[in-house]
């Protein structure tokens, strides 16, 4: 670590209950969409004033009492009496072809829904950052739902139109549509070449998913590969971590690798180290640590900005508020505060911390040791790396959060008023 573990002082009187579900910069719980017609008068048979020879030979023959007969039926009769039959017989048919076959096999209807066949097992694929539209159609065009419109307002009525997962899925065609929707916020349950990995995974946690999501990899064998000294000579960024880890570096995202004939560890743990590089190739992490020097004089390197990105990713839940919780925690740094997270104590321990944890003699506990931790505490999503390269311009040195409750202070007064004030 550049960050020296000597300066700060231990900041009293901040060890706060926050409530169940909040976070807060003293004691946060672990973090959790036509014409109109021209119609042509028929011409009269009369218009040029004269008539046919045929036609005069039968007003005389009229006129001098001659009588025809009409005793065979005429051919034209027998004409008209086929045709009449034929269509009669086409009009049949048409109603076989048109009405009775597409009630017997799946198809598309014209107010915009489908029969389906139910209970059949389909395999589909979710793409990473599809909206619930785009999921609806997925489901639609695999034959799994009838009615687009009913499976979005039914993700409406649960509130899970932004919880919708990416992945790959085994889903009953014809299944309850609230069955559905609670199967795509669970997660994928099928097993293919796809590896998803959520902002805020630690190594431990992806190398349990890569043993679920990837046939012949164990956890074990994941873990005891993901070291930097395996890879550093082909990614320079890995020169300045600690304890050999990889920690912090193994970005989060969807990963296919069904194009790969043999997937190793190694395998998914370069595609995960490149894609790093891919997220991370706009950022200027030289002129960062240069600016996070002059506005808070603390000496960084680009591994202090993901450590610092990590502990964001676990503290402010969501987008809003990354930015501002980053600010905090470079403000107690700045001071020689201790940054006092439960989280970087959760990593350490592996489960929710105690009272009596908070006195514990350990490199990630922030509450007993000043500056940064060790190394990074999870894989941080790039919105948490900006707002570690670029955190808010604030005073504020205590934050909590619970729910849509947000409440940042600069004392230790005000901020024990934000947590009795919070929403009950």
């Amino acid at each position: 670590m550049a960050i020296s573990n000597g300066r700060a002082p231990k900041h009293g009187g901040s060890h706060f209950s926050s409530g169940t579900g909040a976070r807060s910069s003293a004691r946060p719980a672990e973090s959790e969409p036509i014409s109109s017609t021209g119609a042509i008068a028929p011409r009269s048979a009369l218009a040029s004033g004269s008539v046919s020879r045929r036609t005069a030979a039968a007003t005389k023959r009229a006129k001098s009492g001659q009588v025809i007969r009409a005793d065979r039926p005429q051919r034209n009769t027998k004409i008209g009496i086929i045709v009449a039959v034929l269509v009669a017989v086409f009009a049949v048919v048409s109603l076989a072809v048109f009405v009775i076959v597409p009630s017997m096999t799946p198809s598309e209807q014209t107010d915009g829904t489908q029969t389906i066949t139910p209970g059949n097992q389909v395999t589909i694929s979710i793409p990473e950052g599809s909206g619930a539209a785009a999921v609806a159609q997925i489901l639609y065009d695999n034959g799994i739902i009838a009615d687009q419109g009913e499976f979005l307002a039914q993700a409406r009525r649960m509130e899970a139109e932004s919880s919708l997962m990416s992945g790959s899925y085994t889903i009953t065609t014809g299944a309850d549509l609230a069955d559905i929707v609670t199967l795509l916020t669970t997660g994928p349950n099928a097993t293919t070449a796809q590896l998803v990995i959520p902002e805020g995974y630690t190594i431990s946690q992806i190398a349990a998913t890569v043993e679920q999501s990837i046939e012949g990899i164990t956890a074990a064998d994941f873990t005891a590969q993901a070291k930097a000294s395996n890879y550093v000579a082909d990614y320079p960024f890995l020169s300045d971590v600690s304890n050999d880890s990889l920690e912090g570096y193994l970005f989060p995202k969807t990963y296919d690798f069904s194009a790969e004939e043999n997937v190793t560890a190694d395998t998914v743990i370069r595609a995960m180290l490149d894609q790093y590089q891919t997220e991370v190739a706009g950022i200027d992490f030289a002129s960062v640590c240069a600016q996070i020097q002059t506005r808070y004089g603390i000496t960084v390197n680009e591994d202090d900005i993901i450590t610092m990105a990590s502990i964001v990713e676990r503290e402010a839940g969501g987008d809003e508020h990354r930015a501002e919780v980053a600010s905090v925690l470079y403000n107690r740094l700045e001071l020689g505060m201790m940054l006092q997270s439960d989280a970087t104590l959760v990593y350490s321990l592996g489960r929710e911390v105690t009272a009596e944890d908070l006195q514990v003699d350990d490199p990630y506990n922030t509450y007993t040791r000043s500056g940064l931790t060790p190394t990074p505490i999870c894989s941080p999503g790039l919105a948490s790396i900006q707002a570690a390269c670029e955190p808010a311009q604030t005073s504020y040195l205590y934050f909590f959060l619970s729910g849509d409750y947000a409440a940042f202070s600069e004392t230790l007064e005000e901020h024990n008023q934000a947590i009795a004030n919070r929403p009950q």
